[in-house]
């Protein structure tokens, strides 16, 4: 046996030995106003449509939508993200900038009903073209300028209807000073930009399209979405966003890419989002009910995760469990 004076005067599981010695030295803190809850809306009435690929995530007609915000407000989560289903779609996704669309509509409910709560809107097209791509498609090609253009008109809409902050999640390039300028030019010179600056072309997505129904009818999106292999060159997106007028830039997916959310925020020092998506979500829920992990615990040790990486904000299925676990701890 080693003689206690052979030790080290430092004891490192002093500070680890009972509850409140390990909070009060925690060096990374998740709290409920960290989170943002990512909504999926749909026309119609009374809808509430599980998807079966994620398990307690919704389609939600615009009155469901009023009572999930309500208590997503509730638990102190600050801002929701929506995207929308429309009811009929075509190949310019029309409906993206429809004044009268399913997420204008939303919003402007949702402003009047949970004014308090913050309204963020996904920018991108591929919800509302009939092809399922983020922008026009033309001779197989997926065009960059001509989709910006209508990305445009898009967050225009969404801001008139009373966004409070638009993310355009395309990944084209050039479309945040497009739409910075356009913002500023009509009058919307406080509405932020939140970025999806570092977006990967990624298999975490796939319960998501069901959500939002929005898989490509052919090809894919590796056109436009980064490389997985490439880190350098979401450091030079990142840049390119921030130069263009984002307020905020996000990492998405997140957990395969903490590294990337680690380094965005050590080199930008700038407001960070990481998005945990859908794939990652749907994979601890299945093996959660499988009985193979603790859900709860594993939820909460990849939260925590994506922020000590850097993330500021983190937008999560998770939300509202995670809020409700937080509240039940103090």
């Amino acid at each position: 046996m080693t003689p206690y004076s052979e030790f080290p005067a430092a004891r490192l599981r002093r500070l680890r030995m009972n509850p409140a010695f390990r909070a009060m030295v925690s060096e990374t803190r998740l709290a409920a106003a960290d989170l943002i809850y990512p909504l999926f809306v749909v026309p119609g009435k009374g809808i509430r449509n599980e998807v079966s690929s994620m398990p307690g995530v919704f389609q939600l007609s615009v009155d469901e939508l009023v009572i999930e915000a309500e208590e997503v407000r509730g638990l102190g989560i600050p801002a929701v993200i929506l995207f929308g289903i429309p009811e009929k779609k075509d190949e310019v996704g029309s409906e993206a900038y429809n004044e009268n669309g399913i997420i204008q509509t939303a919003l402007q409910t949702l402003k009047k009903q949970v004014p308090e709560l913050v309204l963020i809107t996904d920018v991108c097209l591929c919800e509302y073209t009939s092809h399922g791509h983020c922008g026009i498609v033309r001779d197989g090609e997926i065009l960059n300028d001509e989709s910006v253009d209508l990305l445009v008109r898009e967050a225009l809409s969404h801001a008139r209807a009373g966004a409070d902050m638009v993310a355009p999640s395309d990944m084209f390039d050039g479309r945040v000073g497009a739409i910075r300028r356009s913002l500023d030019d009509a009058g919307f010179l406080h509405t932020p930009i939140i970025s999806y600056a570092a977006k990967y072309s990624s298999a975490f997505y796939g319960p998501f399209r069901e959500a939002a129904e929005s898989t490509p009818a052919f090809g894919d999106r590796r056109s436009h979405q980064m490389n997985p292999a490439n880190r350098a060159e979401a450091m030079r997106e990142v840049e390119q966003d921030l130069q263009e007028g984002a307020d905020i830039v996000m990492v998405k997916p997140a957990l395969p890419y903490l590294d990337v959310i680690a380094e965005v925020k050590s080199r930008f020092g700038v407001p960070t989002a990481a998005y945990n998506v859908s794939g990652e979500y749907a994979m601890i829920k299945a093996a959660s009910r499988n009985g193979w992990i603790d859900g709860e615990k594993v939820m909460m040790e990849t939260l925590i995760s994506i922020r000590r990486a850097g993330a500021d904000l983190i937008l999560t299925y998770f939300a509202k469990e995670a809020a409700s676990l937080l509240r039940e701890r103090g």
